[in-house]
C-alpha cells in the first residue's frame, strides 16, 4: 500500500532536522548549488534534485514503517518533479517580484533561521539527572503513583455575574449532576454539555492535584467571560505508571521546559541590548503586547458537591 503523504507545499518544519531546513529554504532563494549538491535523484532539463532534498523531506513523513520508505522517496520525488516546474513558471512570471510573495519568502525564511537559532540554543540544556527525575516522580503523586483515569461530565453554563453566586450555592445543595441540569432548566440558562473519560496526563498540569482531592460527584467550579464551567467527578478507577514506565517522559518534559527557559532568558537579554522603538499607532500601548502577559485567569472553586 502506497503511505498517504503530505504535500509538497510544506509551510512549516518541525524543530528536527530545522538546521537542515534552513539550508534547504536559504538556498532555494539563493545559491541552489549547495541544497542540490551530490548525488542526484532526478533531472527537470538541467534543473537536478538531489537525493539530500529527497530524503530531507522524508524525514518530515512521521509514522512510516520501513517497508514503506521507498515508495514513500518515489512519491516524494514525484512530488518535487511537478514542483521544479512549477517554481520554473513562477520564476518565468516574474512571481518573486510580487510584494505579496516576496514577504511570504523573506518571513518563511526569517521564521527558519529564528527556529534554527533557538533549536541550536535549546541543545546547550542539560539533561537531567536520574536524582532530578524521582524527583519529579515523588512530587507528582497524581500524575503518576497515584495516577487515576478520570469520568468527568462538563456544563458551560451562561449566566449573568449576580447569577454565579446562586449556582454555586445551588450545586452545593444537590445530590448529582441531573438535579443541577433540572434547575438550570427550570430557571431558563442556557448550557452546554459534554462528558469525556481522561486520563491524568490529559489534564490541565496546574488543576491536577485539584481533581485528584475530588472524590465521586464533587465538582471543580470556575467562572467564565460568559458564566460558568462545572465539571463533576462521575467516577474514576486508579491506574498508576511507575518510575522506570514515567522515566522517559520526565526526562523529555524537563529538557523541554530547560530548553524553554534557556531561550526566554536569551530573548529577553537580546531585547534587553537592543533598541526597540514604537512608531505610530504602535507606539500608544506597547507595554502589554511587549511584555506578553496574558490577563490573570479567575480562581475555581473545588469540592462543590452534586
Amino acid at each position: 500500500m502506497t503511505p498517504k503523504l503530505r504535500t509538497t507545499r510544506i509551510r512549516r518544519w518541525p524543530l528536527a532536522g530545522l538546521l537542515c531546513g534552513a539550508a534547504l529554504l536559504l538556498a532555494g532563494c539563493g545559491d541552489k548549488s549547495m541544497v542540490d549538491a551530490g548525488p542526484v535523484a532526478a533531472k527537470v532539463d538541467k534543473d537536478a534534485i538531489s537525493v539530500a532534498r529527497v530524503d530531507f523531506l522524508l524525514q518530515q513523513q512521521r509514522g512510516l514503517r520501513p517497508e514503506q520508505f521507498d515508495a514513500a522517496r518515489a512519491q516524494i520525488l514525484e512530488q518535487l518533479i511537478n514542483q521544479q516546474l512549477e517554481v520554473r513558471k513562477a520564476e518565468a512570471d516574474k512571481l518573486e517580484g510580487d510584494p505579496r510573495v516576496a514577504l511570504a519568502l523573506d518571513e518563511a525564511r526569517r521564521e527558519v533561521l529564528a527556529r534554527a537559532y533557538t533549536e541550536k540554543l535549546g541543545e546547550t540544556a542539560p539533561k537531567p539527572t536520574a536524582e532530578e527525575v524521582k524527583k519529579y516522580y515523588d512530587d507528582k503523586p497524581a500524575l503518576f503513583a497515584e495516577r487515576r483515569i478520570y469520568s468527568l461530565q462538563e456544563l458551560l453554563v451562561e449566566a449573568r455575574p449576580d447569577q454565579i453566586g446562586p449556582l454555586r450555592a445551588k450545586l452545593a445543595e444537590v445530590k448529582s449532576v441531573g438535579e443541577f441540569v433540572a434547575y438550570l432548566n427550570a430557571n431558563g440558562l442556557h448550557f452546554v454539555g459534554n462528558q469525556a473519560v481522561r486520563a491524568a496526563e490529559q489534564l490541565p498540569l496546574g488543576s491536577l492535584d485539584q481533581f485528584a482531592r475530588l472524590k465521586d460527584g464533587q465538582a471543580i467550579v470556575t467562572p467564565t467571560a460568559t458564566g460558568v464551567q462545572v465539571i463533576a467527578l462521575v467516577g474514576s478507577r486508579m491506574q498508576p505508571v511507575t518510575e522506570e514506565q514515567a522515566r522517559p517522559a520526565i526526562e523529555q518534559f524537563i529538557l523541554g521546559e530547560r530548553r524553554r527557559k534557556i531561550v526566554d532568558d536569551d530573548v529577553k537579554a537580546l531585547r534587553a541590548a537592543a533598541k526597540v522603538e514604537y512608531v505610530g499607532k504602535f507606539a500608544e500601548k506597547p507595554a502589554a503586547a511587549a511584555s506578553g502577559a496574558a490577563p490573570a485567569a479567575p480562581a475555581a472553586s473545588a469540592g462543590a458537591k452534586p
